[in-house]
């Protein structure tokens, strides 16, 4: 799979057959105020088609003037945004993928994702409240509003629930993914099962920059860490989705076709003790609100 990928217009196929780009944009703590819009519009300069949001990021609207704004053609850029936590269930979860659609300005997401899991700690109701939106994903998704349909910082038990009632699978799963923190057992899980792991937080949120075994493998193939970062996630069949709001960091951070990380290099860095962790687990998702409650 790796050596077809040579630019960020290659893609990657998901289960029903969706093409989707290979590298990401990530638009998480990117402002409002034209901040996004602009980004959104350098990242599309910069050669990548794939632009990902969360209606909780606040700036979904931003990111659709900046798709507008860029001239490319809407057929050619994939988005993805994410349901919030506040909208499980049914009715809310239909409600929230007009909401979104209104505010990207689209006719359809190619992506939509279960930002977190409801947990026990929310509900003893937590399989039920997740197969409640998972359905509203469904009838959307068969409604030609969304492309495909997947989730995000979902562990296996989550995945599994989920199949009991599902009778569509998810097609992603997002997870917190870099150097430093890999949750390698549940990548390769979700992967044997036909699942795309996307990584956000591919550079550790810039926590792992400064870090010197990086450095050192990093200055061996003559790029930087955060080259070394996405390269790592790519040569592990994993979607990352750099951030930056400096151009010039967005087009270095797609510089990542032209090198291999050795077998060695990459067992090194997949062992690298806990670097840059969130500290965000599913059972610590939020849980600020209770579908029909």
């Amino acid at each position: 799979m790796m050596n077809d990928l040579t630019n960020l217009c290659d893609t990657l196929t998901l289960a029903n057959g969706v093409k989707i780009p290979c590298i990401g944009y990530g638009t998480w703590q990117t402002p409002n105020g034209g901040v996004t819009r602009r980004c959104v519009k350098d990242a599309l300069a910069a050669g990548y088609r794939h632009i990902d949001t969360a209606f909780v990021y606040g700036n979904e609207a931003e990111v659709g003037e900046g798709l507008r704004d860029s001239g490319a053609a809407r057929e050619d850029v994939f988005i993805t945004t994410k349901h919030w936590v506040t909208e499980r269930g049914y009715e809310k979860t239909l409600a929230a993928i007009d909401t979104s659609l209104q505010l990207l300005g689209l006719d359809y997401i190619d992506l939509y994702l279960v930002h977190w899991p409801c947990v026990a700690k929310v509900t003893d109701r937590w399989q039920e409240v997740n197969a409640e939106t998972w359905r509203g994903f469904e009838t959307a998704y068969r409604a030609g509003k969304l492309r495909a349909v997947g989730v995000s910082n979902y562990q296996q038990k989550h995945i599994e629930a989920l199949w009991q009632t599902a009778e569509i699978k998810p097609m992603v799963n997002q997870l917190e993914f870099h150097p430093g923190y890999t949750q390698l057992d549940n990548v390769t899980w979700m992967q044997s099962n036909g699942i795309l792991v996307e990584a956000w937080s591919p550079l550790g949120s810039g926590a792992v920059l400064q870090n010197g075994t990086l450095a050192a493998i990093a200055a061996k193939y003559h790029k930087s860490v955060a080259q070394l970062c996405v390269r790592f996630a790519l040569q592990l069949g994993v979607l990352p989705l750099p951030k930056s709001t400096a151009p010039e960091r967005m087009a270095a951070n797609a510089d990542v076709f032209g090198f291999e990380i050795s077998p060695e290099d990459m067992a090194a860095i997949a062992d690298l003790p806990r670097t840059g962790f969130s500290g965000f687990l599913p059972e610590d998702a939020p849980a600020d609100a209770l579908a029909g409650d």
